[in-house]
């Protein structure tokens, strides 16, 4: 049995084209693709011939109304998750939204409700969980080989950062700011790694460097956000051809009290040389450490439990990276989704999860706007918590 399923969304900078190269050809098939943009559309049908007879929509309401599809993969930019997310779950279609859930935590509880009310599958595309690093991490902790985890430390760096000023990212009313659009990803690994969710933030940041260029794009320009790759964009003050308007917060830091006592802290800079997201997790008997991600051929998880004035691990874990981008993360994420339609297999990350990885970030832009204010998570209804903690069932 093949799932029927359309994408919403053509275009390969939001990544749609992990779809179209990584779906499970045994398990779905592909009859529908949107995007608002016809060019996106030629574009898609040249870039991939042998799936150029699924039927072509430049407007999602057209498609949802398709009795044949059974499935959708919401792939669009981040102001729009709620809209199209709740249409699609309205029409009885399984859903796959792409992260973050929503920009608000209001849009993130509209679309969980939604889902529970409609009956209608949901999972959200944290593909982070299914990343070797992140579940070796997750595989040395759950062992209490480290002990009890009590503190965290993530440091974020993003040397392609000046991408997300050339495009809808530098404003705050198309992502509400880049601690959530990027952050959303780490604030769900350390709720995933320490069995908590955060239940109150402060946090600081600015606008520091990037609006301090001078040759920007003009109204109507075409934007690259690929850009930042190319030698000409270093260093970040001589970057040229960013947006015009920008307003959200190129280096940002946050504080995170989580409900079962650990605390942890994020910290996120957009103007650095090298990429790399460092998580270290240090429990009453040790700590645990990744040099390295889902980039290169160098990834590996240190390990300390022995007490001593030295740099050298006690045990070193190597990374061999999967095939598929993202380490192989984004073949592994598109089959559980497939998994989760056929089989009932519920991915590894919970809607549940996914809304409160956004509420830790908007609280936590809310507080660095507002003078560094402490600032609460409010708590989601407990029977949209139970549903989806349940495996979607009632």
């Amino acid at each position: 049995m093949k799932v029927k399923f359309g994408v919403i969304g053509a275009d390969p900078v939001l990544r749609s084209n992990f779809v179209f190269e990584y779906f499970p050809r045994e398990r779905g098939e592909m009859v529908a693709i949107c995007d608002f943009n016809p060019e996106m559309l030629e574009a898609f049908k040249k870039a991939y011939p042998e799936l150029a007879g699924a039927r072509a929509y430049t407007d999602y309401r057209e498609m949802l109304k398709d009795p044949e599809l059974e499935a959708v993969f919401v792939i669009v930019r981040d102001g729009f998750h709620e809209e199209l997310a709740v249409a699609a779950l309205e029409a009885g279609k399984a859903v796959y939204l792409e992260k973050p859930l929503a920009i608000t935590i209001e849009g993130c509880d509209h679309i969980l409700e939604t889902a529970y009310r409609t009956g209608s599958k949901l999972m959200i595309g944290h593909n982070m969980r299914y990343m070797d690093f992140v579940l070796k991490m997750k595989e040395v902790i759950d062992s209490g080989l480290i002990g009890e985890v009590q503190a965290v430390w993530c440091r974020h760096f993003v040397s392609y950062g000046s991408c997300y000023y050339r495009s809808w990212c530098s404003v705050r009313k198309n992502c509400t700011g880049l601690l959530l659009q990027k952050g959303a990803h780490d604030i769900d690994i350390i709720h995933w790694l320490t069995g908590a969710y955060t239940k109150r933030v402060t946090a600081m940041g600015r606008l520091s460097v990037y609006n301090r260029t001078v040759n920007r794009l003009k109204p109507g320009d075409r934007i690259d956000r690929m850009y930042s790759h190319r030698p000409d964009c270093w260093p970040p003050l001589e970057t040229a051809n960013l947006q015009p308007e920008m307003d959200v917060e190129d280096h940002s830091m946050m504080l995170m009290q989580l409900d079962n006592g650990v605390q942890a802290s994020y910290e996120q800079c957009m103007y650095t040389p090298d990429s790399e997201r460092n998580y270290t997790f240090i429990g009453t008997k040790g700590r645990v450490e990744n040099v390295g991600d889902y980039s290169g051929n160098n990834v590996e998880v240190h390990v300390w439990t022995q007490k001593g004035l030295r740099r050298e691990p006690d045990i070193i874990h190597r990374i061999k990276l999967r095939p598929g981008s993202h380490g192989g993360a984004d073949v592994l994420i598109a089959r559980a989704f497939f998994d989760f339609i056929l089989d009932g297999k519920a991915p590894s990350v919970s809607p549940v999860a996914a809304r409160y990885a956004v509420a830790a970030g908007v609280q936590a832009h809310y507080s660095m706007r507002n003078g560094n204010v402490p600032a609460d998570i409010p708590p989601l209804r407990r029977e949209l918590a139970e549903y989806f903690d349940n495996g979607q069932h009632k």
